[in-house]
């Protein structure tokens, strides 16, 4: 069972009957971009997951730009999909593991363990020259099983609460420019959470692949200092890239991160709540 990563190699080599591939490609500024590219030539047999549509739920104007879908709905899709109780899933796309980072959460989320992303994506799967598909995938649907959560979100009156009886340590996924606010182009106001630390979620990568689990989890220390994984809560713009940073302390081997999916998005949306600004 694959968990966190899975190379092109060892994605070759299992059995495409226990496998489901999901391909997330996706562009912020090109909603467009990930199903026309998947029409164009996709690893066989793979569905795609459009990030506004399939992988967030409904905006109110208050709950950030990529709030949660709902659970049972989701739990249904996944199903039809062909994800059983025991099928490996893996995800990818072409952006260093950006949006498949939030499939691979959602999953964990209903309780599915074994899900893992590509590591390197789309274009680690040409380098090992696999093969690429345009026909549409095989109907396998059957009954996803939601189980125990494998992964903890906060709503944002818990992150309130915490700015005056702190109980965990606020990381922010963003670009060191944004998370000062500077910049800032996605979201209304600029600035950050009161109290964050700042971890680029591009920091986890290198040449496209997720750096070495040893390098990553000094890395990681370095910006949490004495504070445990389990005692780290993650945000980002959405609640997107937040879930590359807790992909890379998985793969680290710092358990126990929980998410903000409101991320700054939900946050900044009240004006009563403070904003921070600065390195």
């Amino acid at each position: 069972m694959y968990r966190t990563l899975i190379s092109a190699q060892q994605l070759q080599a299992l059995d495409p009957a226990e496998l489901v591939v999901l391909d997330c490609r996706f562009q912020l500024a090109d909603p467009a971009y990930g199903p026309t590219v998947y029409e164009a030539g996709h690893l066989p047999e793979a569905h795609y997951l459009h990030l506004d549509y399939h992988l967030s739920g409904a905006k109110n104007g208050s709950n950030g730009r990529h709030p949660l879908p709902d659970g049972q709905r989701l739990a249904v899709n996944f199903g039809a999909l062909g994800i059983g109780p025991d099928t490996q899933v893996v995800a990818y796309d072409d952006a260093g593991g950006m949006y498949a980072a939030r499939a691979w959460w959602l999953l964990r989320w209903l309780g599915h363990e074994a899900v893992a992303v590509l590591d390197g994506g789309w274009a680690a799967w040409q380098a090992a020259g696999g093969a690429i598909s345009t026909e549409a995938p095989e109907k396998r649907s059957t009954r996803f099983v939601m189980r125990a959560p494998l992964e903890e979100m906060l709503e944002v009156e818990q992150i309130v609460a915490n700015l005056d009886k702190p109980a965990f340590q606020l990381v922010d996924a963003r670009a060191p420019d944004r998370f000062a606010g500077l910049n800032e182009t996605l979201d209304p106001v600029g600035g950050h959470i009161p109290g964050a630390r700042n971890r680029f979620f591009q920091l986890n990568l290198q040449d496209g692949r997720f750096k070495p689990a040893a390098t990553l989890a000094a890395e990681w220390q370095a910006v949490l200092g004495d504070t445990p994984a389990d005692e780290v809560v993650l945000y980002c713009g959405s609640g997107v890239t937040a879930c590359h940073n807790k992909l890379a302390l998985e793969h680290a081997g710092l358990a126990g991160s929980r998410l903000y999916p409101g991320s700054w998005s939900e946050w900044c949306s009240d004006s009563s709540r403070p904003i921070a600004t600065g390195a």
